[in-house]
């Protein structure tokens, strides 16, 4: 059974109930050719305000269903998602630009937020308090109603299930705006799968479009919570709109994050995991490795090794061949990055690798003799670019893997113990002793902090069950309580 429709690979419009059109078609390009490879209806803000009261209507039935029946549609879901998963892999790789690695790991994550969401419907609803009253107090999760998840363009399945997934199960519904540019992968997959998993109509609505959806998915009155994932400045704007609102957003937003080679650390391996840190996916990761700190001892043959990898990894269209970088998203993004390593060599940085592109395709590239003001240094550049500097105390690194506005993710190798305290200063959502910065599990509490976040808003039970649902104190005495008045 094929689970998207056959005639988007022809290019042709698909539309269903769940694919607003008012605002015409939005096409899937290719970027690795230019290709277009189909097409989706557009939303527009009439359409988002009028999918966010119907999923108000829909979702107070849904949050009555037994425990048992809510985790039955989830367990569908991933199982789906593992059944079609080479289908699914095929759009990621080609909307995307993706490897077939990055594809596989995708769907594979996608499946376990689908299992990991179909347990929340059995977690305890909320505890028995103490009371200086003769009654019964008790502190109760309910479902928050209406939830907004606006995800982007470079993991689009994971960052929009990880918020789709447990907000369904813990009997909300779901208003899904995926980044334009990857519709498909990060929005149509996912209406397809919880359509064959019989999640009933209504309780999760695809709006593909652009910034004023977005807007209409925050403002909309029915709307209680908005999960977004996206740039810090993008980020604001949401977290500005939806405080004067009083609604709660839970905003997940760029890194620029600090790989900390410790003195005497295994170079081999070091380089690699600094290669996969700063080049996985051509560096479209808010994780990815955007600081290599290096202690002066290793920092000259760090490099040399760094740049021999960056130079040896091959770059193609992964529909083609076996490569391991495939194609920046867009011309914009492109010339953002490009324009980051030029303003680092007008700075004093050297490129000791890459530093050049054709057509979508950038040069994994390595850049030595940074200092703290570069501009390489100071922004997040999202793509495959490797800033490197020296330190020569484990304080000098804390120091400047501190000195950045984002929080995000840390990476530490070498000894152990030396890491350790590092992990006990640094500023961070998340800290790797040797690994690098890139990592996520279903399991696992994911955010950041500063520039890159409001905290862990996504993974685990916990940390899923506090995002998605409200608190409400209940009482109960045997009888009327009698007053004073």
């Amino acid at each position: 059974m094929t689970l998207l429709a056959t005639s988007i690979w022809h290019g042709k419009i698909y539309t269903d109930s769940w694919t607003a059109g008012s605002a015409g078609v939005l096409d899937a390009i290719e970027p690795a050719t230019g290709n277009v490879l189909g097409s989706v209806g557009a939303a527009n803000r009439a359409d988002a305000l009028s999918a966010a009261s119907r999923a108000a209507a829909a979702q107070q039935e849904w949050a009555k269903k037994k425990p048992e029946e809510r985790a039955a549609v989830l367990r569908r879901a991933g199982l789906l998602f593992e059944d079609h998963a080479e289908e699914i892999q095929g759009w990621i790789i080609r909307e995307t630009g993706a490897i077939a690695a990055k594809a596989g790991l995708e769907t594979h994550i996608a499946a376990n937020e689908c299992y990991e969401a179909a347990a929340l419907p059995a977690h305890p609803a909320g505890d028995v308090l103490t009371s200086n009253e003769e009654r019964w107090s008790f502190a109760r999760r309910r479902a928050a109603g209406v939830v907004s998840v606006i995800s982007p363009f470079n993991f689009p399945l994971i960052l929009s299930i990880r918020s789709v997934a447990p907000a369904l199960a813990l009997g909300n519904a779901v208003l899904l705006k995926p980044d334009p540019r990857t519709s498909i992968s990060g929005g149509v997959s996912i209406m397809r799968v919880f359509e064959e998993a019989g999640l009933p109509a209504g309780l999760l609505q695809l709006l593909p479009g652009g910034a004023d959806v977005g807007q209409a998915l925050v403002e909309a009155p029915e709307v209680r919570i908005v999960s977004f994932t996206g740039s810090t400045a993008a980020g604001r704007k949401v977290g500005e709109t939806a405080g004067r609102l009083l609604k709660r957003a839970h905003l997940e937003l760029g890194g620029n994050n600090a790989l900390i080679v410790l003195p005497g650390a295994d170079l081999d391996l070091a380089a690699s995991a600094g290669a996969f840190g700063s080049f996985m996916h051509q560096g479209q990761i808010c994780m990815t490795t955007g600081r290599h700190l290096v202690h002066e001892s290793l920092l000259e043959e760090y490099v040399e090794r760094l740049s021999a990898k960056a130079k040896a990894l091959p770059i193609g269209d992964p529909c083609t061949g076996q490569v391991a970088l495939g194609p920046i998203i867009d011309e914009r993004q492109r010339d953002n990055i490009d324009r980051l390593v030029r303003a680092a060599k007008d700075a004093g940085a050297e490129v000791t690798a890459g530093g050049t592109y054709e057509n979508l395709f950038y040069q994994p590239t390595v850049l030595t003799g940074v200092t703290p003001d570069n501009p390489a240094w100071t922004e997040e550049i999202f793509g495959p670019v490797a800033p490197v500097m020296g330190f020569s105390t484990i304080d000098e690194a804390i120091e400047l893997a501190n000195a950045s506005e984002y929080g995000l993710s840390v990476g530490v190798l070498g000894d152990v113990g030396m890491a350790m305290e590092v992990a006990d200063r640094v500023v961070s959502g998340k800290v790797h002793i040797n690994e690098q910065t890139v990592s996520d599990e279903a399991n696992s509490p994911f955010g950041g902090m500063g520039a890159s976040g409001t905290g862990s808003r996504f993974g685990g039970a916990a940390a899923n069950i506090e995002a998605f649902t409200e608190t409400q104190w209940l009482t109960m005495r045997p009888e009327i309580a009698s007053y004073p008045f």
